[in-house]
C-alpha cells in the first residue's frame, strides 16, 4: 500500500472513531437536595441498561440544590437534560417559560411522579423534648431545623404539613393555622435554602432539637449513617410529597437527548428502578414492592396539596409568593 492509501486509510479510522466517540450520549440531572445518594447509584444502573440496549457508552452528570432554586438556575440557562424535583410548581414554571411541555404532567405515569414521599421528624436519641406531633414543634424551648419555604420544596413541605395539621384542630381556621405556623418559625433558629444543607445544620452542626424533612432522608440517617444517635417520630397526619419529573424539551431538542432522555426518567418505573427506590427509603408507585416494605413505610394519615390547598399553583400564591403567608409571618432574626 502506498503512503497515500495508507493515510486515508488510517484518516478513514479516526473519523469513525471520531464517530463513535460523538455518538456516545451524555444528558445532566438536574435534581433536588437530597437526591443525591438515590441518584448517585440510579444513574450507573440506568447507564449499563442503556449500554446493553444501544451500545452506547452514556454519561450522565448531576446538579443537586434547592429544587426551586434549581429550576430558576435552569430558566437562567443550566442545561439539564432532565428535571427531577420534589413539587409541581417547579416544574410548571419551567412550562410557563416554554423549557418542557404544557403537558408534562401527563407524560409519564402518576401524573410523572415515580416515587413518594412524607415529611417527619427526626429527633436526636432518645427524643430528650419528648417530641411526638406538630404541637410539639410551637413550645417554647424547642428548637426545630426547617428550610426556607422560598427556596426549598422540602420547607414547603413542612410548612404545609404544619398549617394543615392546625386547620384540623377543633375550631381550626386559616387564622389559627397562620398562628400555629407563625409560633412554629420562631422556633427555627437558622433557614438553609434547601433540604441537605438544613440536615448538615441538625446532623453535623449540632443545631436544633427537631429535622423536619422528607422520610427518605431521616430514614437514611437513622438507618445507615447514625442509627445510635437519632430516633424517627412519624407525627398524627403529614403531607403527601410526590416528587415530579420532566424532560426539558428546549435542551434535549438541542443536544439531540430526546430519546436517552426519556428512557432515562422512564426507567425509574421499571422493577431494578423501583427496588432501588425502596433501597434508597422512598415509597414506590409498584404497589407489590410497597405492601411488601410496609415494615419500612409504616401507614400514616396522609393529605395531598390538591385536598387541603387546592393545589400547588393557589398553595404557592396564597403562602410562597412575595408577599403570602409565610413572609406575613417570618420574620429574620
Amino acid at each position: 500500500m502506498n503512503l497515500s492509501r495508507l493515510f486515508a486509510a488510517a484518516l478513514l479510522v479516526g473519523v469513525a472513531g471520531a464517530s463513535l466517540h460523538a455518538a456516545d450520549p451524555k444528558i445532566l440531572n438536574a435534581s433536588y437536595d437530597v437526591t443525591r445518594e438515590f441518584y448517585d447509584a440510579y444513574n450507573p444502573l440506568f447507564a449499563k441498561y442503556w449500554k446493553e440496549k444501544t451500545g452506547q457508552n452514556l454519561t450522565i452528570d448531576q446538579s443537586n440544590g434547592g429544587s426551586s432554586k434549581q429550576a430558576r438556575a435552569v430558566i437562567d440557562g443550566l442545561q439539564a437534560d432532565v428535571v427531577t424535583f420534589n413539587q409541581d410548581t417547579d416544574i410548571q414554571i419551567l412550562a410557563d417559560n416554554g423549557l418542557v411541555p404544557k403537558d408534562w404532567a401527563g407524560l409519564f405515569p402518576d401524573n410523572s411522579a415515580p416515587y413518594t414521599s412524607t415529611i417527619v421528624f427526626l429527633v436526636r436519641k432518645g427524643n430528650p423534648k419528648g417530641i411526638k406531633d406538630w404541637n410539639d414543634l410551637v413550645k417554647a424551648g424547642t428548637s426545630v431545623i426547617i428550610p426556607n419555604p422560598k427556596t426549598s420544596g422540602n420547607g414547603r413541605y413542612s410548612y404545609l404539613g404544619a398549617w394543615a395539621y392546625a386547620l384540623k384542630q377543633p375550631g381550626g381556621n386559616a387564622d389559627t393555622a397562620k398562628a400555629f405556623v407563625g409560633q412554629l418559625f420562631k422556633n427555627v433558629p437558622v433557614l438553609e435554602t434547601g433540604g441537605r444543607a438544613a440536615t448538615n445544620t441538625f446532623v453535623q452542626k449540632g443545631i436544633g432539637d427537631v429535622l423536619l424533612t422528607f422520610e427518605s432522608e431521616v430514614l437514611q440517617i437513622s438507618r445507615v449513617f447514625s442509627p445510635d444517635q437519632y430516633d424517627v417520630i412519624y407525627p398524627s397526619l403529614s403531607i403527601l410529597v410526590e416528587p415530579p419529573v420532566a424532560v426539558v424539551s428546549a435542551v434535549v431538542d438541542k443536544n439531540g437527548n430526546r430519546e436517552v432522555a426519556t428512557e432515562y426518567l422512564k426507567y425509574l418505573w421499571s422493577e431494578p428502578g423501583q427496588e432501588l427506590v425502596v433501597k434508597n427509603f422512598y415509597r414506590p408507585r409498584n404497589a407489590g414492592l410497597l405492601a411488601k416494605n410496609s415494615a419500612l413505610f409504616p401507614s400514616i394519615e396522609l393529605f395531598s396539596v390538591d385536598q387541603v390547598f387546592g393545589g400547588w399553583k393557589a398553595a404557592q400564591k396564597e403562602h410562597f409568593a412575595d408577599g403570602g403567608f409565610f413572609d406575613q409571618i417570618y420574620t429574620v432574626k
